[in-house]
């Protein structure tokens, strides 16, 4: 049977969302980005709602609640605050990989304190991306060196979400130089590991509530057991294969924020549209402006099917390979959508949409940050291609590298 409506628990939980994020975020857009961070009192309730665990498996602590239901969640907070959605506390993508490269045992390790009492202060991050790439060969300019029983991590790794934030770290880096891309991996660090120091904090387009900063690693010592190594994907490209699916999942979460970003950009032009009068009727009643909100809302409508699809695959189990497919190609036309979305709703308010007393400025300025917020349409173009055209699945073209796209994750 084919279903187009979420479930009853689902649709429970949206609406309770939409509730917080009109009340909670929406009247704080601009106090959020003043402060660059989201008020304590709004991440504490959040907190409270359980919003930070809804994807993550039951077995490492989260609400098991899937895909589908984190992608509604997350689009009614893209349509108060996509910023706010970055800087709400909890594991964030640091939950997502550790649940796809991590066994059950470092699971319920890495996570059991996003259940606490003060979660709501509490960020995981993930340092993947770096300022530049390696000029000498392919992949990381960090380095884990085996030494023993434990590895040393040395390098320097930029754009971190939750940088300063976070107590916690999934840090990816060398391990087989002559390996390429093929030869990387990746470790759980804590903040508080000598020789791991926090750089400077990022200063961005967009999503000015989120914090993006860098992470410095000098001679950083890590147990053995803190490497990840993809327990269910015992192939050679195995670990390959589980951060594909993190990076897929990543994209749906953050996908749905750029779904709610291009929602409200919709809503406030066609608000505009109808009340802004010239030539004695509403402007939206001449062609040129009302082909525009058609075409725009038909991107909204688009990108959110596709991406329920996704996630629904996912939550379905079974063939990854699909759920990869659909989830590459949900991602590339959520990001272009929004793009549009926010752009021509600032067109259509004319000189004012680009005037910062009115919110539309904010939307195309979070739209554009966002498609770097992870995996880019041009890579997951890449990937679903490969998927389509049954291509070995290359790191180097369909991972997100300094050579092609370093990335806000």
């Amino acid at each position: 049977m084919i279903a187009f409506e979420p479930s009853e628990e689902q649709q429970l939980i949206r609406e309770s969302v939409a509730q917080f994020a009109q009340s909670a975020l929406a009247p704080r857009v601009r106090e959020a980005e003043r402060l660059r961070a989201v008020p304590e009192d709004v991440r504490r309730l959040a907190h409270e709602m359980g919003l930070a665990t809804l994807a993550l498996p039951a077995e490492v602590g989260g609400q098991g609640l899937g895909m589908t239901t984190a992608v509604l969640v997350e689009e009614e907070l893209g349509a108060a605050d996509a910023a706010a959605a970055f800087g709400l506390g909890g594991p964030h993508a640091f939950g997502l990989a550790i649940a796809e490269l991590g066994s059950e045992a470092q699971g319920i390790d890495a996570l059991a304190d996003f259940a606490g009492p003060d979660a709501h202060n509490t960020f995981g991050a993930v340092a993947w991306s770096e300022p530049s790439p390696n000029k000498e060969r392919a992949g990381f300019t960090t380095v884990a060196v085996r030494d023993g029983d434990r590895w040393i991590i040395t390098g320097k790794k930029a754009f971190v979400a939750h940088a300063a934030l976070a107590d916690r770290f999934i840090v990816f880096a060398q391990v087989d130089a002559s390996l390429g891309w093929s030869g990387i991996g990746a470790f759980v660090v804590r903040k508080a590991a000598p020789g791991l120091s926090i750089g400077a904090r990022h200063d961005t387009l967009g999503l000015d509530a989120a914090s993006f900063g860098e992470v410095l690693l000098d001679g950083v010592a890590v147990d053995d057991g803190a490497r990840l190594m993809a327990p269910r994907d015992p192939g050679e490209d195995g670990f390959t294969r589980a951060t594909l699916r993190f990076f897929a999942k990543h994209a749906l979460i953050v996908s749905a924020r750029a779904v709610g970003v291009a929602r409200f950009a919709w809503e406030l032009a066609r608000e505009h549209c109808e009340t802004r009068k010239a030539f004695g009727k509403p402007i939206g009643h001449f062609q040129a402006v009302a082909f525009s909100l058609a075409d725009r809302l038909m991107d909204v409508e688009s990108s959110r099917w596709l991406l329920w699809r996704a996630a629904s695959a996912w939550d379905a189990g079974g063939d990854a390979t699909r759920a990869l497919l659909f989830s590459a190609q949900a991602t590339a036309h959520a990001l272009e959508a929004c793009m549009r979305t926010t752009d021509d709703s600032v067109g259509l308010h004319g000189g004012s949409g680009f005037i910062r007393d009115l919110v539309a400025e904010k939307l195309m300025r979070d739209a554009k940050q966002l498609g770097l917020a992870c995996p880019t349409a041009e890579h997951m173009d890449q990937l679903a291609s490969a998927i389509e055209l049954g291509a070995k699945l290359d790191p180097a073209l369909v991972l997100p590298t300094p050579d092609t796209q370093a990335i806000f994750t």
